[in-house]
């Protein structure tokens, strides 16, 4: 294992750490553990405020979207594990500006369990909450239980939509109705072509051999639903994207967003391949891309891959991506 790293066991400790000292002004420790990070503006006073939360290895994901028109606040995990239902009740506690707080996270079974449990414990001290949890990841469950689907880079959409319209003063209901709508339209579907290593661990979260990809993979290593001999760019774009659309069943004259992330250790000029192949099947469909992004949006430490989530917009929403948001990882 060769990783630029101190003992693995300070590894998440010391990564907040230097956040808060590269981007003094940016975001604030809400916490003496530092485990529950705010907006350095937090609370906004009559503005819902927006918790996610999750484990860590996945910058910029979760952590890296807390900002302005953004999440107001995050809870920090170990890596690959859930944040406790204390640091996401503390963290609720620092963005409540008196309008409601929204949990918006993925669908991990510790995630959801924690983030219920810190739903109950902010209730009990009067603060409003609606949830969302992501399921855009189509590779993780069929159609017909899309509620059992993973969250995975469609987070990127629900956070942006999400944190515009709390941003410009919508009610919490509404946020959440937006926050769901942006991911109710999103799906996502990814490729792993080399594992991860868990700092702690030292060893691989799991084994792929040499010249072999494995499609619909999770972004912590869980099996993907398709394991065979490396293909090239397009091949592999056709897979992704020609899965997505026929989830999405878009008629022609559709409009759409899409990001195509990488998951760590890919370099950016195979994610634009991918976003070439990827967009010429959009085009071929009759459906228009509104907004584009290309980069690593939610990794997975250093493994090796990419993700292609595509969002079918309208005009409200393309308003709400196209919407001012600043953070030390994201600006539109």
């Amino acid at each position: 294992m060769k990783k630029i790293i101190n003992q693995p066991e300070n590894f998440v400790d010391e990564v907040i750490d230097a956040l808060l000292l590269a981007h003094p002004g940016w975001i604030k420790a809400a916490t003496a553990d530092r485990r529950a990070l705010v907006r350095a503006d937090a609370p906004k006073q009559g503005r819902v405020g927006i918790v996610t939360g999750g484990g860590s290895g996945h910058m910029p994901g979760f952590l890296g979207y807390v900002g302005e028109g953004l999440c107001g606040g995050v809870a920090v995990g170990n890596v690959f594990s859930s944040p406790s239902s204390e640091q996401i009740f503390e963290a609720t506690k620092a963005v409540n500006g008196g309008a409601g707080v929204l949990y918006v996270y993925g669908n991990y079974g510790g995630d959801v369990f924690n983030f219920d449990l810190a739903s109950d414990m902010a209730e009990l001290e009067g603060i409003d909450i609606k949830t969302v949890v992501l399921t855009d990841d189509v590779a993780s469950a069929p159609a017909e239980r899309s509620a059992d689907r993973r969250g995975v880079a469609g987070m990127v959409f629900a956070f942006k939509c999400g944190g515009a319209a709390a941003e410009r003063g919508d009610s919490l209901d509404e946020v959440a109705r937006i926050t769901g709508k942006a991911n109710s339209r999103s799906r996502t579907m990814g490729v792993g072509l080399s594992p991860t290593i868990l700092p702690a661990a030292g060893k691989p979260t799991f084994t792929l051999p040499e010249g072999e990809m494995e499609i619909g993979i999770g972004i912590h290593g869980e099996p993907g639903s398709h394991r065979g001999k490396l293909e090239t760019a397009d091949e592999i774009a056709d897979r992704l994207t020609g899965t997505i659309l026929r989830d999405l069943a878009l008629p022609k004259g559709s409009r759409v967003a899409i990001l195509v992330n990488g998951l760590g250790a890919t370099p950016l000029e195979e994610l634009y391949v991918l976003y070439r192949r990827a967009a010429g099947m959009l085009a071929d469909q009759g459906l228009t891309i509104a907004r584009s992004y290309v980069g690593e949006y939610v990794t997975s430490l250093e493994m090796a891959g990419a993700s292609i989530t595509v969002m079918h917009v309208d005009d409200e929403l393309e308003a709400l991506l196209a919407a001012p948001a600043r953070s030390p990882f994201f600006r539109e």
